[in-house]
Order: C-alpha cells, then structure tokens, then sequence
C-alpha cells in the first residue's frame, strides 16, 4: 500500500485547504514532518486514518471533533487520499459529522457524515465501476483491499506516540488485549468460550441424569411403600418384585373363593325376589277389581253428564256470536250519529243522502281543494318576497354609504406611501455601510490588544538571545572540553590496551603472545567512562543550546509579525481610531434599525390600499346588484298579488278557503263510512239470529239458557273422559294381570323372607369387592415395580458413560482454558498469541541488535506468571554486556525507544503477513527521537535506511533539530491565529 496524495480542509487545526504530496516528499524514500508544538503533524497522520477508516486512533477518536473551529462558516470540512493498494489506484473523501450554522433562520444545523470512493484506473472484479457512494460500502471496501482493521492498521502503518514503550512495559493482560486487537483470535475465544459451555450444558444434563437416579429410586420405595435403604442397588430392587409376585398370588387366591360365596348368595336373594314381586302383583289386582266394582254407579252419571255437554256445544258458540254482532249493530249506530252532527256543523246539506251520493259529493270538493294547491305556495312565496324587498332596499342604502366612505380614505394614503419610500431609501444607504465599518472595528480592536503585548514579546525576544548565547557558550566550552579528552584518550590508548593485556594472550595491535615493555599510563590520562560522562554533559548542552536558538526565532518571529501588522500605529492612535468607528457604527446602526420598522409600515399601507380598493369596488357592485334584483322582484309580486285576490273568495286567503273545503270532504267521508258499517252490521245480526233457532231444533233443546246450563267447559270435559278411560283401563290390567300363567298357583297369602337374603348377599359381595380391590392393588404394586425397575434400570445404564464423557470435557476445557493439567497456566487464545509475540520477538530483534549495536535482543518467555497467574507474553531483552536477561522496564529512555521502535518495526511485519501479506510501502514514526545520542540515532537512521532501500517510504515526525540536517526532504507545519498551513522544502 502506497501513499501518492492527501488533501484537508477545515480538518484539525487546518482552517483552509492544504495538500501533502507523498510522492514528491517519499521520492527519497524518507521525509521528515516538524514544526512547532500542536501545529497539527499529528493530525496529518489522523486524516489519513480518517480517509481509510472513517475515524482517528487513540483518545482524539473519543471526542469525534474533527471540524476546524477557525474555519469559515461555508468552508465543508472534508479529507481526500489517493493511493494505490493491491495495484488499484483509487481516491478517497470523507466528510465527517459536525455542526454548522443554518442557511436560513438562527441557530446551527447537524451536517451528516459523507464517504466516496472513486477508481483512478481499472475497477477491481465485481466492484462498481463508477465508484461507491454510501459510508459503510466505503468503508468495507478499503478495510477489504487493506486487509486489516482499523486497530491493526493504527499499530502498523501509523506508529503511535508512546504506544510501544507500553506496550514494551506493559503486564500480560494489557498486551494480550492489544496483541488480540492485532492479530484478530477472537476465534480461539470462541473456542474456550465453545467449551466452558459445552462443559456448562453437559454437567447440566449430568445432575440431571443423576437427579433421575435419585427420583427413580425414591419413587421404587413409595411404589413398595418401604423405606429407602442407604446401599440399594439392583438386588434390592430384584427382592422388592420378588415380593409383589407373591402378594399378586395370595391376593387372587382371596378373591376367587369370596366372589363364588357372593355368587351363591345372589341367586339366592334373586329367586326369593322374584316370589315377592308375584305375591305382591296378585294381591294388587284384587284390590284394584274390588274398588272398581264400588265406583260403577258413579261411572254411569259421569258418561250421561259428558254426553250432554257435548250436545250443548253446538248451540253455545251460535248465541255468543249473535250476542257480539248485536253490539256491534249498538256501537255502529252511535258512530253513524255522531258523523251526522260533525256534517251538518261543517255546513253539509245532504246529510240524509245515500252514503254512494256522499262520497259522489265529496271527490267534487276535493278536485276543487286540489286545484287551490299551487296558489297556496305562491301565497308563501308572496310574504317572502315582499319581505325580499325591504332587505334589497336597505342593503343598497348600506353599500352606496360604504363605498363613499372608502373613496374617502383612499384619496389619503399615496401621498403617506411616497413619504415611507422616501426614508426606507436613506436608511437603505446606512445598513449597506455598516458591515464594512463594524469589520474594521473588530481588526482594530484586535490589533490594539495585540499592541499591547509588544513589550512583553521585546522582553521575550530580548531574554531568549541572552539565553541562546549563553547557550552557545555552554556548548561550545562542553565541546572543547569533550575533544580535549579524547585527545588525551587517544594519547594515552597505549596504556589502556596495555592494562587489559594478559601473559599468553595475543595483543589486540600486533598479534603477538609475548609483551616485553607494555605501556603504562602517564599522568592525567583519561578513561572510557569519564569520557562517555563528558560526552553526554556535551549533548545535552547541544540539546539546550538547539532549544535555544529555536525559542529565540520562535520570539523574533512573533515580534516581527506584531510589528508588521501594527504598522507603526501606537496604541493610543488605534484606540482613538476605535471610538470613532463605534461612534459611526452606532449612528448608522440606529438608522439601519428604523429600516425594518419603515418596510412593515410601507407593505401595511400598500396592502391598506390593495385591500380598501378592493372594498369599494365590492360595495359599488353589491349596490348595482341590489337595484337589479329589486326592480325584478317586484313586477313578480304585483303580478302574483292579482291572481291570488281572484282565489281566495270570500275567505281571508287561499289557504283558508282550501282548508275549509279539505275540512267538508272529511266530514261527507267519514258519514258515508259510518252509514255503509252500520247496513252490515244489522244484515250479520239477522243471519245470526236464524242459526241460533236451527241448533237449538237439532241439540234438542227449547231455549238458549237450557243448552248453557246443560253446557261444559273444557277442563271439566277434560276431567270426566280422563276419569272414565283411567277406570277403564284399571280394569283391563287388572284382569290381564289375573290371567297370567306365572301368578296362576300363587296365592295372596303367600309369605316371602327378603331381607335375611340380602343382608347376606351384602355381606359376602362387600367381602368379594374387598378381594378384588386387595388384587388389582397387588398387580398395579407389582406392574408399577416392573416398570420402575426397568427406568431405575436404564437410568443407571446411562449415568455410567455421562459421567466418563463429562470429566474428560472437565479436564479438557481446563487445560484449554489454562488451568487443572496445564502447567504453564496458558489458554488457548493466550497459546497463539504467544506463538505471534514470538514470531514478533524475532523480527523485532534483528532490528534491536542492530539499532543497540549487538547488545540487546528480545526473548520470549512463555512461563506462568506470579501466584498462579497466565504466562505465555512475557516479553524481556538480553543484555549481551552482561549475558543476563532481564526485564524491559530496567532499559533507559534511549534504549526504551529503540527497543520501542524495533518491536514496532517487527510487529508491522508479522501482522501484515498474518492480514494477507499487503506490502506496507507507506510507514510514520510519530516522535521518540529526542531521547536518542548522537552515535545512536546514525544506527538508527541506517535501520531507516534500509527500509526505504527496500522501496518503502518512510514518515517521521519530531522535533528534533538533527533531524532537519539529516533529511533533506521535509513538511514543516506553520501555526497561527487563523489556523495552520503546510510548505515543502528540500
């Protein structure tokens, strides 16, 4: 993967739009990224994470506030990357979430998050050639061409700040949570996790297969209702059926002998049962014969007296009818009177007509009654509109005042308008030259604040020149001071390697195994280690010296900006400058302010005229409309009131007229009904009348009041037939009964002993139910025993191999999960991750012993940890001076970033081999540098060299002024009040 362009805008301390070109920067393969402190290097290395990924590493990914506040308000915040991975060239923007102020209105709006991706070559296979639109399809495409995560590429491509040197220091459990992150073996959790609950879920069924042996065995001691032995096994569950076996045998032996006892008996009892029910049939039938015989005379009046009832029926039900229809002739008559009265009052002459003349003479009247309908809704119609027209009249009268009363407010208000018009244009030319004005107000305030420090930044520039020539001075008497010791060193080497010369070994110089006349050390000759002290109280001075000089240009540089922007005004003439622009600013704004105020009230006269205008033309065609209908309206009314004058007759109108011959037509109806009911009803009383007389000759009777005494109701008709067919019939079965051949021989007298017999059969049946019951108690015993011995059973049968199976999963997981068999106390994800430390370990120490000059390397220790703790990341250095290995927390600052950046180095390789071999061409180093000596840093800077001689381009971002003199090619980052900016130089 290979960075070719990257480009941010309102991104960080980036308030414009600042492009880095990696192409050009990396075309030597190493670039340095300096400038001053919070400048914004880091966050170069932030929006290329955010291109990729969509977020930022470490503690600045929490906050999520990417948008530059010193941006202008329609300046988006947006990040682009080009670069090439897995030969695809493509192009990368985001835009990350923020807010900004609303287009319209007050207050501030939420600007979503955007993503694009675009192909600056061939498409791979099966990806859209014109590119990705949405957020997630982006970001599943680059963490796919990558392929790594954001973690992992935060750790390889963008090496932190500090973030090796803990991890260097760290305890096992921080490093396997970051070394996890990395190296992606959540799958070897789900592993241990797949056991801890395999073992979980079977040692579940396990306590319940071994609940189930306990549960069996309990219930096999309440089936055989004894109690349950601490030793029982499969004999006692063998003795417990042998048991119910027997007491089945002895049960049914009982129970065949009490049920043929019980069968005696019965028959017994059935047969003397049997006698008693003849004796008592026969002794029956003879009481019944001898009370029948007593009721015969009564029997006798009984049928006469029904016979004839039934005669006087046929008489009773004609009279009741002619006794109905003679008051109904009564109630007709009546009727028919007072219909007669109601007519004459009503002014009706032929009151003693026929009733088909009557009805002749009142459909005349209601044709007439008809014909006046019409006249009567015009009647109506004739009020309405007469009112119709005193409402014309009075609305005309109402709209001509209107409309002379609008005219007169119209012929006011031009003149009120042009005046409006007039002072809106004179504060339209106020509100235009305010903004300007109160924009040289804010330059100018800030420039007097800033006139004030200028004595403050004088001293500061002043006091950081004496402290960059004390500075040079130091250094340069320590540098004096370290070559004359060197020069007396070398002076004196003769006698250091004669000291270390020993007889019999070889001189390092000549080779020779003889030393006739070593050297001895003169006075004043200097060792290695007071040299290596002056060396270092040499470099830092150096280091003090370049803090110096970089203090003073950095107060110079304020200074100088102060004064160019000041332009040699004094804090008193931009003061003066101040008040009179906020005297300007506050007149033209009390102008500005009237404008609003002078818009509303030329918009409210405006519509005044509009809506007034309006008005008045309404009214005007409300008064022409009011005339037109009323002159209308009037030739109908006097028309209308002509025919209805001709209508209504005598009476007082036409409604009157028709509801008095309505009223007539009623009155000669309603007779002529009551005369034609009256004719029938005599013509049905007559016929009734001649029927009474015929039944009366056919039932033999000579009155109607004989046949309704001789009559019945139907209860008692009812009574006497039920009471003479119950005799009847008595008689009949009791006769039937006599003649039967079993109770032939059987006599009344007979007498029968029943009750001795069944209080025996009761006796010995109870005894016959009791065996029973004994029986089916003793065979449900035994079935119930053999089905819970075969369950009991089976259930120890697969008890045995469960609990086989679930210790060997309980040892199995443990040593999984790194405890019980396993003695190094290392789970299995623990197990990988160690194998991935080691392969680490080992691409990280080529790097170390030749960054530390041989002397350190890195060992891998897989041993458990304190107290029984998990082992397998221990990660220690060996020190080949001493040939001890000892913990990375005892290296020096120096050799903690060494160490820092080899392990770095070494992991970058091993995880970009693990993700799918995707060559890194592109790394940053973020800081570490300072802690570094001279000598040092070259090893280091030849470790970097052979990176880049390997085609990778390589990124450093410090602060250390070596570096600059190193590296030719550099972005330096410049930071100022109105947001940072980039520039190139080489």
């Amino acid at each position: 993967m290979r960075l070719h362009r990257l480009e941010v805008q309102a991104f960080g301390p980036y308030a414009g739009r600042e492009v880095v070109d990696f192409d050009l920067l990396g075309a030597d393969g190493l670039f340095l990224m300096h400038g001053d402190t919070g400048a914004g290097k880091t966050t170069l290395l932030d929006a290329v994470a955010f291109a990729l990924f969509g977020a930022v590493p470490g503690a600045r990914g929490q906050v999520k506030r990417l948008r530059c506040d010193l941006a202008e308000a329609h300046v988006a915040t947006e990040v682009a990357l080009e670069l090439t991975v897995q030969g695809h060239r493509l192009r990368v923007v985001r835009s990350p979430e923020y807010q900004r102020p609303k287009r319209r209105g007050e207050g501030t709006t939420t600007q979503p998050a955007k993503a694009s991706l675009s192909w600056l070559g061939p498409a791979p296979h099966g990806t859209a050639a014109d590119g990705l639109t949405r957020v997630d399809e982006v970001s599943r495409t680059v963490q796919r061409l990558v392929g790594m995560s954001a973690d992992q590429f935060f750790q390889v491509v963008l090496l932190p700040q500090g973030e090796f040197a803990r991890f260097l220091r760290a305890e096992t459990t921080e490093r396997e949570q970051l070394l996890e992150r990395l190296f992606g073996t959540r799958r070897f959790a789900d592993v241990e996790r797949w056991f801890r609950e395999r073992r979980t879920a079977r040692g579940r069924e396990l306590d319940q297969a071994r609940q189930a042996v306990r549960e069996w065995r309990a219930r096999l001691a309440q089936a055989a209702g004894e109690e349950l032995p601490e030793d029982a096994g499969t004999e006692w569950v063998a003795e417990l059926r042998r048991g119910a076996a027997s007491a089945v045998a002895e049960a049914r032996e009982d129970e065949r002998r009490a049920r043929t006892a019980a069968e005696h008996a019965e028959r017994e009892l059935e047969r003397r049962r049997t006698l008693a029910e003849r004796v008592r049939r026969v002794r029956a039938a003879h009481a019944q014969l001898a009370t029948l015989a007593e009721q015969a005379e009564a029997r006798g009046e009984w049928a006469a007296r029904l016979a004839a009832g039934r005669r006087a029926e046929t008489v009773t039900g004609v009279a009741a009818e002619a006794d109905r229809q003679a008051d109904r002739v009564r109630q007709a008559l009546a009727i028919e009177t007072k219909c007669r009265r109601a007519a004459v009052a009503a002014g009706v002459s032929e009151v003693d007509a026929l009733a088909v003349d009557l009805r002749a003479r009142a459909g005349e009247l209601r044709e007439e009654a008809g014909a006046l309908a019409g006249l009567v809704a015009e009647a109506e119609q004739q009020r309405r509109d007469r009112v119709r027209l005193e409402r014309l009249a009075e609305s005309a009268t109402y709209a001509t005042t209107e409309a002379e009363a609008l005219g007169e407010k119209l012929r006011g208000i031009p003149e009120r308008i042009r005046h409006l018009r007039t002072e809106r244009d004179e504060t339209a030319d106020a509100a235009a030259r305010l903004e300007p004005l109160r924009t040289r107000e804010r330059e100018t305030a800030a420039l007097l604040a800033d006139s004030r420090t200028e004595p403050e930044l004088r001293l500061a520039a002043d006091r950081a020149a004496d402290a960059e020539r004390a500075a040079v001075e130091a250094h340069q008497l320590a540098r004096e001071r370290l070559l004359d010791l060197r020069e007396r060193r070398l002076a004196g080497m003769a006698a250091e390697l004669a000291a270390r010369l020993s007889p019999g070994t070889p001189c390092p110089v000549c080779g020779g195994a003889e030393h006739p006349a070593p050297a001895t050390a003169a006075s004043g000759s200097v060792g290695e280690a007071e040299e290596r002290a002056v060396a270092e109280r040499e470099r830092a001075a150096d280091e003090r010296r370049q803090q110096a000089v970089a203090a003073r240009h950095r107060a110079d540089a304020a200074l100088a900006t102060l004064r160019e922007r000041l332009g040699g005004r004094t804090p008193d003439e931009l003061a003066e400058t101040a008040a009179e622009l906020r005297a300007e600013i506050d007149r033209l704004a009390e102008r500005a302010e009237r404008r609003a105020r002078l818009d509303q009230s030329l918009r409210a006269a405006e519509a005044e005229v509009e809506e007034l205008t309006a008005q008045r033309a309404d009214a005007e065609r409300a008064v022409a409309s009011a005339e037109a209908e009323r002159t209308a309206l009037a030739e109908r009314v006097e028309d209308r009131a002509r025919r209805l004058d001709a209508a209504r007759g005598e009476h007082a109108d036409v409604a009157e007229r028709r509801d008095h011959l309505l009223a007539v037509v009623r009155a000669l109806e309603e007779l002529a009904e009551a005369r034609t009911a009256r004719a029938a009803a005599e013509d049905r009383l007559a016929e009734c009348r001649a029927a009474v007389t015929e039944a009366l000759d056919r039932a033999g009777f000579s009155e109607v009041e004989s046949a309704r005494a001789a009559a019945l109701d139907a209860t008692a008709a009812a009574e006497l037939e039920r009471a003479l067919a119950d005799a009847n019939a008595a008689e009949a079965a009791a006769r039937a009964t006599l003649a039967e051949p079993d109770l032939a021989e059987v006599s009344p007298d007979t007498g029968v002993d029943v009750e001795s017999a069944r209080q025996e059969h009761a006796r010995l049946r109870a005894e016959a139910e009791a065996a029973v019951a004994t029986l089916h108690a003793a065979a449900r015993r035994e079935r119930d025993l053999g089905e819970l011995a075969e369950r009991f059973t089976a259930a120890v049968a697969e008890l045995r191999p469960a609990e086989e199976e679930f210790a060997e999963l309980d040892a199995l997981t443990d040593v999984v999960n790194g405890r019980g068999q396993n003695s190094r106390r290392m789970s299995l994800r623990s197990y990988v991750l160690a194998a991935r430390l080691e392969e680490v370990a080992v691409a990280a120490t080529a790097r170390l012993r030749t960054m530390s000059m041989g002397r350190y390397s890195f060992v891998h220790s897989d041993a458990a940890g304190a107290r029984g703790t998990r082992g397998g990341l221990g990660l220690d250095v060996l020190d080949d001076y001493s040939g001890a290995v000892r913990p990375a927390k005892t290296l020096s600052g120096g050799e903690s970033f060494l160490a820092s950046l080899a392990l770095a180095l070494g992991l970058a390789d091993v995880v970009a081999a693990e993700t799918g071999g995707t060559l890194l061409d592109t790394l940053f180093i973020d800081e570490g540098f300072g802690t570094l000596d001279a000598e040092t840093l070259d090893t280091v800077m030849n470790v970097l060299d052979e990176l880049r001689a390997g085609g990778r381009i390589v990124g450093l971002v410090s602060h250390v002024e070596e570096l600059r003199q190193r590296i030719p090619t550099r972005l330096r980052v410049r930071k100022s009040r109105t947001g940072s900016t980039l520039a190139v130089t080489a």
